[in-house]
């Protein structure tokens, strides 16, 4: 009887592994999509302070273009001003240049603005200089890790399904039928169940004394009174040796 339980405790040991080995597979494309999401976001961040980089220097050099115009219709009022032959041409080229003037203010001043916010710009894209030089590496070494866990997780679930058939094979069918039964019915797939502190570590009822008593003595197939697991105790590492000697 011992030799059975320790063979369903095994294959219930071998059927957790493979429940975790199916949501990783399952879940394979939703992670991966997780991955490239995540990089992909700070891509994006990356991407949208060097386009305002680019947006501030394209605005720059338009605020600098109309500058160097007004500085040469600035230069010609001064002209027109000086040669002017009458108070109309005077008055006319001093508004002239008094308009020049405060639009050659604004825009010096705008441009003043404008290499300030570069300069922030660029600082940003100097303390983030390392996550950018590193950002397609690292989405390659992610992505690199994530299939390795994906290649090696389905060559182990084939490899654990083919051990559990071999494990249910050398089972009398009776105990093969229940342990699959139970193991259907329950929704983590849990059909063999440790008693921990004297409970049911699948339904945490605790047991009656001579459950307990029974159930260490592992004569006999002790299912649990609530939730109808297989149980067992899980034998202590000298407990082991002493058996074995």
């Amino acid at each position: 009887m011992k030799e059975e339980l320790a063979k369903l405790i095994e294959l219930q040991k071998t059927d957790n592994d493979l429940r975790r080995l199916k949501k990783i597979i399952e879940t394979a494309s939703e992670r991966r999509a997780g991955i490239e999401q995540e990089f992909e976001q700070h891509a994006f961040s990356i991407r949208e302070i060097q386009q305002k980089r680019e947006k501030l220097q394209a605005e720059r050099i338009e605020n600098e273009r109309h500058l160097a115009e007004n500085k040469i219709y600035l230069a010609r009022a001064e002209r027109n001003l000086k040669h002017a032959q009458n108070q109309k041409e005077y008055e006319s080229a001093m508004r002239e240049l008094d308009a020049l003037q405060k639009q050659i203010s604004q825009l010096e001043s705008k441009i003043v603005e404008i290499l300030s916010a570069v300069e922030e710009v660029d600082k940003e894209l100097a303390d983030r200089a390392d996550e950018i030089n590193s950002l397609d590496a690292k989405r390659a070494e992610a992505l690199a890790a994530f299939e390795k866990e994906y290649s090696d997780a389905k060559s182990t679930f084939a490899v654990l399904t083919a051990m559990r058939q071999a494990a249910l094979a050398t089972l009398p069918p009776d105990w093969a039928s229940t342990y699959d039964r139970l193991a259907e019915r329950s929704r983590n797939g849990i059909a063999v169940a440790a008693v921990v502190n004297g409970s049911c570590s699948a339904c945490n009822i605790s047991l009656r004394p001579q459950m307990l008593v029974n159930v260490r003595r592992s004569d006999e197939v002790i299912v649990c009174e609530n939730c109808s697991r297989i149980l067992y105790i899980e034998t202590e590492p000298k407990e082991a040796e002493a058996s074995a000697s």
